[in-house]
């Protein structure tokens, strides 16, 4: 095993990949607001080269920062110096990168000997790509390949639409990856696709949401950052733009959402890893799913899925006022995670994401949820940090079943609601005179009513 880390060590270094070598995930303990003012100075000081795998300084919850080789012994003394504990979570980052790459090489050999596809493991774009041609092929009447546009680098954008035929219908929008890093997530969806075609008409619960709306499943919806983790740096969260002036590449997607954009929780840096770019909707592979959500015009769940940290989330992240919905969203998402933890007692936290993690602006489920989409989520899957975003190919497939469960939960929710939440419909705002709740809510009638009239 040694001889093959250190091939794959010297390929890397061949073909310029980022290497992560002595470099340790630490993880903090915040215990006081001398601690939040302490981690606010590391997080400033950029020569450090800190990457921080968990955002928002807060008691609640710690803090998990990748700090390189050269800048450990200064880390660790200045928070030993600030009385702030913590402790190593990733003892060696290139170790498991290492590993994690050794893994693919020979799956991949696999794949080609047996001209099979093994959900157990990660895949490159040009593969994923190749599964979705396959699968599409494989199920022509009920998938098929919705090209929404092309990334920063040209590369083609897929989502896969799910559906029985109709004009128009109520869908559900699902994502992942658009932080792309976040592989788990891109695997995930992958398994998930293959789940719903192959249910369709065994399974009576999908047969039946898909007999009532369609489903669009989005796997990479930040394609160029996602080759950049294969072929470059396997930590890179953005995509891949470029700003003039700038020697630093990339917008966070998920910072540049017309939703409180350039608020708290997103940078102006172009260097940081939470820049939000230069306008709302600036990223194309942002503005191409704007595009689609707004010219389809009729869907009524938006569901990102994301990771680490185990967590289902509903708007707001750009403030932590309370939605007119929370009530509903906060009892629909506890109810998907008792579904998710019935198969494998993972354990999740449900709640806003301002409130349950960190205010965070420009956010995809934000802007979905103010244009009117009510059933927007978002999910962090798997883990809490052991691994943080290198989790281990073996946790693939059980990170997709009980994600599924979770999502599908959603979907039969939708589904059975779609005529009775009419009845329902929340009237606190008009009670309160809550003109921009009212507002919504007048949308999400009119939503409502033309599905009845559908």
């Amino acid at each position: 095993m040694r001889v093959y880390l250190a091939v794959f060590a010297l390929l890397a270094a061949v073909h310029c990949e980022e290497l992560f070598n002595g470099d340790q995930v630490l993880r903090i303990h915040v215990e006081s607001e001398d601690h939040i003012q302490a981690l606010k100075e590391l997080e400033e000081d950029v020569d450090s080269g800190l990457d921080f795998w968990t955002h928002g300084f807060s008691t609640e919850r710690p803090i998990d920062i990748r700090v390189p080789h050269s800048s450990l012994s200064a880390v660790k003394d200045f928070l030993k110096k600030n009385n702030v504990p913590f402790n190593v979570m990733i003892n060696n980052v290139q170790e498991l990168l290492d590993r994690e790459k050794s893994e693919m090489v020979s799956n991949a050999k696999m794949e080609r000997s047996t001209k099979s596809f093994n959900f157990a493991a990660y895949h490159d774009l040009e593969t994923i790509y190749s599964f979705m041609d396959t699968l599409v092929a494989s199920h022509p009447n009920l998938i098929t390949k919705v090209h929404i546009g092309n990334s920063y680098e040209n590369r083609p954008m897929y989502a896969l639409k799910f559906s029985t035929g109709g004009v128009n219908r109520p869908a559900i929008w699902v994502d992942a990856g658009i932080h792309s890093r976040e592989w788990v997530t891109q695997a995930s969806a992958v398994w998930i696709a293959n789940k719903i075609a192959s249910n369709y008409g065994v399974d009576p619960s999908v047969t039946s949401l898909l007999g009532q709306m369609d489903i669009y499943l989005m796997i990479v919806t930040n394609p160029d950052g996602y080759v950049f983790t294969h072929t470059n740096n396997r930590m890179w969260r953005k995509t891949r733009s470029v700003k003039s002036g700038s020697s630093c590449r990339g917008v966070d997607p998920n910072r540049n959402w017309d939703a409180g954009f350039g608020g708290p929780g997103a940078s102006k840096d172009p260097c940081s890893d939470s820049y939000h770019g230069p306008y709302a909707h600036s990223e194309v592979e942002v503005k191409n799913v704007v595009d689609l959500i707004m010219g389809h015009g009729n869907f009524k769940s938006f569901i990102s899925v994301h990771s680490y940290s185990q967590l289902l989330m509903y708007p707001y992240g750009y403030t932590c006022t309370d939605i007119p919905d929370m009530s509903e969203l906060h009892s629909v998402g506890t109810a998907a995670i008792k579904e998710l933890t019935s198969l494998y007692n993972t354990r999740y936290q449900v709640g806003s994401i301002c409130k349950i993690i960190y205010q965070a602006s420009g956010g995809s489920i934000d802007w979905t949820y103010d244009i009117g989409i009510k059933y927007s989520f978002a999910f962090e899957l798997r883990d809490t940090g052991f691994y943080g975003f290198l989790l281990p190919a073996n946790q693939i497939i059980p990170t997709a079943e009980e994600t599924w469960l979770g999502l599908k939960y959603i979907m039969e929710y939708f589904d059975e609601c779609m005529f009775s939440c009419l009845l329902t419909l929340d009237l606190a705002p008009y009670l309160l005179n809550d003109e921009n709740a009212m507002r919504q809510r007048e949308g999400q009638m009119m939503s409502w009513w033309q599905i009845v009239q559908d």
